[in-house]
């Protein structure tokens, strides 16, 4: 690492990975806030999370997600467009609790000033 990377830049870099390691979790999340489909699934991803997805990633994820019983669609007309609107089920939910679990569970919460502090 080098050291004149500011804890933003470095921050940037983790988000970037966490979401692209955990896509599922993230599109989950985004779909439990609310009913959405996959254009605006990437927008979010892209402003939350500095993410670009590309259709071909996001759409067999979603199909993915859907056979696994964790999030439903249907064809809805949403601003005279027919789109595919995705809503999380309750085993979309179930599973969204275990991973809240196993992070809290597996990640201690750490005082933030000690980090920074011992890599000076």
């Amino acid at each position: 690492m080098k050291n004149n990377q500011s804890a933003d830049v470095l921050i940037d870099q983790i988000k970037r990975r966490f979401s692209k390691s955990f896509l599922d979790i993230l599109t989950l999340q985004l779909i439990e806030a609310g009913p959405t489909w996959g254009y605006e699934i990437i927008k979010k991803t892209e402003t939350q999370y500095q993410v670009k997805l590309r259709h071909g990633a996001l759409y067999p994820m979603l199909n993915e997600l859907e056979a696994r019983g964790l999030v439903k669609s249907k064809r809805e007309l949403q601003k005279g467009r027919a789109r595919k609107v995705y809503e999380i089920t309750k085993d979309g939910n179930r599973y969204l609790e275990a991973y809240y679990d196993f992070m809290r569970q597996h990640t201690p919460m750490q005082p933030q000033s000690s980090h920074m502090e011992n890599s000076q």
